[in-house]
């Protein structure tokens, strides 16, 4: 759920990396990284591998590790176990092979594509041109289908679409040290989805991750949205400052 502004203007700027923007007639938030100054990685089992399904269990659990959870994202979709439909690495570890078959549904809607992470570097690519790339990364999670392709709209968006749904999605600057999360507010089809990213937000390339899942976790606007369990999640992490000992409590 939004917090309750009240009536927003076209851009109305909120706490942290997140702000709200209207494009046209749908209300988004979205939430911007910088790979270089903060930490961002792929969550989907604690240590003792059961699967953390919502933000609250992610976020304690990165509590009893000293760090705390900033902001987070369903980050693609995943059969009924929760295990990944596509590909899915964590800390460089495959978890789940990546996934070329063909199929009905918005993962199969071919090219579909790769979120992934290497070092402070961040990446959105389709699947064919990720596989290329020979590119080994230290986080990936694959959904579909990719909303823009080097600038360029998905060939199989219809601009009047019928199909109007809560959408989630990633996009990755060219140089790979912004991360941008976009969450939609009100219902929009796949088309006007990927020329917010590509006409309002200036992103080359952007991978659609979920529909009807789609929800966000932002610390410093107190925002949990509730909703069904979740499989992958993408995270911004930061260390539990310690306090200096002179401010500490005796």
């Amino acid at each position: 759920m939004i917090p309750l502004f009240g009536a927003l203007p076209d851009y109305f700027e909120t706490l942290g990396e997140c702000k709200f923007i209207r494009f046209e007639a749908t209300l988004f938030t979205v939430c911007t990284f910088d790979t270089e100054r903060q930490t961002i990685k792929l969550f989907h089992s604690d240590p003792e591998g059961t699967v953390y399904r919502h933000f609250d269990a992610l976020a304690a659990t990165l509590q009893q590790q000293g760090q705390n959870l900033v902001f987070a994202m369903n980050a693609g979709m995943y059969h009924p176990n929760r295990d990944a439909v596509g590909l899915y690495i964590e800390g460089g570890i495959e978890h789940s092979k990546i996934n070329r078959n063909a199929g009905p549904g918005n993962f199969h809607l071919l090219p579909n594509g790769i979120f992934y992470l290497q070092g402070n570097r961040a990446g959105v690519a389709a699947t064919e041109t990720y596989l290329a790339s020979g590119v080994q990364p230290d986080f990936a999670t694959q959904s579909g289908p990719m909303l823009v392709i080097d600038g360029k709209l998905h060939p199989r968006f219809i601009r009047d679409g019928t199909s109007r749904k809560i959408r989630n999605g990633v996009g990755v600057s060219d140089d790979g040290k912004t991360v941008t999360f976009v969450l939609s507010e009100g219902r929009v089809n796949f088309h006007d989805f990927g020329r917010l990213f590509r006409d309002h937000l200036n992103i080359d390339n952007a991978l659609f991750l979920d529909g009807s899942i789609s929800r966000i976790y932002v610390r410093d606007l107190q925002r949990n949205d509730p909703g069904r369990a979740m499989g992958p999640i993408v995270g911004v992490v930061e260390a539990t400052p310690i306090p200096d000992r002179e401010d500490a409590t005796e």
